[in-house]
């Protein structure tokens, strides 16, 4: 799966992913760091990658695209957590959703819960 990690996750999340078998790449590899919400989400459709992030405006803007993707994965509750326990996350529950995320999803990942929303939206 080739993923691309937003700004608010640890490049080190990226490492520990690739390890597992996916193509990751980081926001900042790209030199988009201080790029905005669009232009990552542009990236991430332009370069066929699923985003991974914690930001909820990624979900309102496709939303006001109606466009079919890219594919979004949302992980609730990133503060504090350790980038191990977040690989954890995302190692457990990715493949359950790899056909949504091929087909375009928004993926919600919670603590106790994996809520699909189909793109696009409206």
């Amino acid at each position: 799966m080739r993923l691309l990690l937003d700004n608010n996750l640890s490049p080190r999340l990226g490492d520990i992913l690739v390890m597992e078998g996916w193509h990751i790449a980081h926001v900042r590899s790209l030199g988009l760091r201080a790029a905005s919400d669009d232009v990552v989400l542009r990236t991430a459709r332009d370069d066929a990658r699923v985003l991974v992030g914690a930001d909820t405006d990624f979900g309102a803007l496709l939303a006001a695209s109606h466009e079919p993707g890219p594919s979004v994965v949302l992980v609730r509750r990133v503060a504090g957590r350790r980038v191990h326990e977040l690989a954890g996350i995302l190692i457990a529950n990715l493949p359950q959703v790899e056909e949504d995320l091929g087909l375009g999803s928004i993926v919600v990942i919670g603590d106790d819960s994996l809520r699909v929303r189909r793109l696009p939206i409206g």
